[in-house]
């Protein structure tokens, strides 16, 4: 906190604004400071804050004090932060709100989101260094005090001509995706309607190629619309969007695998469809949690071994528990393994199966140097 200096906000000459946000809190290192709530503005040099109440009060950090930076994402009730590394305090800085920190380093909250964006062209502005090559131009007063100048209409018109460049480029990006997007749908469209004509015609099966082709090409559309901290904010909003989603995307692969899969199949699964918008393992726990209170066709559920799994709520554990003993009682004897193989479902969720059907006394355990084996309980049938 000692590395931020006091400013008027006026932009130097050859300085030009990127990115701005609002609702950011300054913490120095884990301590809250007073600077609960401001505008953060990302120029070519500079970060500036300035209070949202006492517009006064404006804090500004060079760039070239940035050793490094880290984003966090946000998590239930708490909200999204930047931290930034500093080095050492510059020798004849000007003043700031502190004259000395132990902390070396200073996180930015975002209470409104927008961190991302923000992240993106902050990595980018520290890439460039562009400090290095336009040093900012000062001018002295008569009293020696330096000041910066003020940018003016020429300023403002020169950031208005750079955003319209960012926005043609993003627009041109834009274009070049969904050329991308034509080129893939014209392929799966002549195979859909080949399948479709055979299956009306009865001219023949389906190839299996054409079935893998299909498949292939309806994985790669994704999720046409993902939930994200951009389009629907941050918090339990966020959470109960997601929750709805993943419940949309989950339960026809949930009735194709036995009605249960592992959170960490869940994980792969999800972040596959939603292509670029990857999950966080964080994100996917606590929205999965709002499943049953949301009263949705998928819940969350905990096994006392700490495997966390998806499941349909017309799962019947029962039903899984008495197949799971007859399928015992046919062997003989059986390992999770070789569960796994008979039933296809993975070795952790077929070790579970017979956990729980050890629990209702369905099944006997036998652990020995060759493992763990699984016998029926004739303690209860003879």
């Amino acid at each position: 906190m000692d590395r931020l200096e006091w400013s008027d906000g006026q932009l130097f000459p050859n300085e030009n604004l990127v990115v701005n946000q609002v609702g950011i809190r300054l913490y120095d290192g884990e301590d809250k400071t007073p600077f609960d709530n401001g505008t953060l503005m990302l120029t070519t040099h500079r970060l500036i804050w300035r209070d949202a109440v006492d517009t006064s009060c404006i804090l500004t950090l060079p760039l070239s004090q940035v050793v490094f930076s880290e984003e966090h994402p946000s998590g239930l009730g708490k909200s999204a932060k930047i931290i930034l590394h500093l080095s050492a305090p510059a020798p004849g800085r000007r003043p700031g709100p502190v004259t000395h920190s132990s902390n070396d380093y200073i996180r930015l909250s975002f209470k409104e989101g927008g961190q991302t964006e923000f992240y993106r062209c902050l990595s980018t502005e520290l890439g460039h260094r562009r400090w290095e090559h336009i040093p900012l131009t000062v001018q002295s007063t008569h009293k020696g005090q330096v000041q910066p100048r003020r940018a003016g209409i020429v300023g403002i018109e020169r950031n208005i001509q750079q955003k319209q460049k960012q926005t043609d480029k993003h627009i041109s990006e834009a274009f070049e995706d969904l050329s991308n997007l034509i080129e893939k749908a014209k392929p799966m469209v002549a195979l859909s309607r080949s399948i479709a004509n055979k299956i009306k015609e009865k001219q023949g099966d389906i190839t299996a190629d054409e079935t893998i082709k299909f498949k292939s090409y309806l994985l790669s559309l994704g999720i046409p619309d993902p939930v994200t901290r951009e389009t629907h904010g941050t918090g339990d909003k966020y959470y109960r969007e997601l929750a709805k989603q993943l419940s949309g995307i989950l339960e026809q692969p949930l009735k194709d695998c036995g009605g249960m899969m592992t959170l960490t199949d869940v994980y792969c699964r999800v972040n596959r469809a939603r292509g670029m918008e990857l999950l966080s393992p964080e994100d996917l726990v606590n929205s999965c949690q709002l499943l049953v209170a949301l009263q949705l066709p998928v819940r969350f559920r905990v096994f006392d071994s700490g495997v966390m799994v998806c499941q349909l709520l017309s799962h019947s554990e029962e039903k899984i528990i008495l197949e799971t003993a007859k399928v015992v009682e046919d062997k003989g004897s059986i390992t999770a393994e070789e569960l796994s193989q008979l039933v296809g479902v993975s070795v952790i969720l077929a070790k579970e199966r017979l956990l729980s059907t050890e629990k209702t006394a369905g099944v006997c355990r036998d652990e020995s140097v060759e493992g763990l084996r699984f016998y029926p309980n004739l303690f209860l049938t003879r």
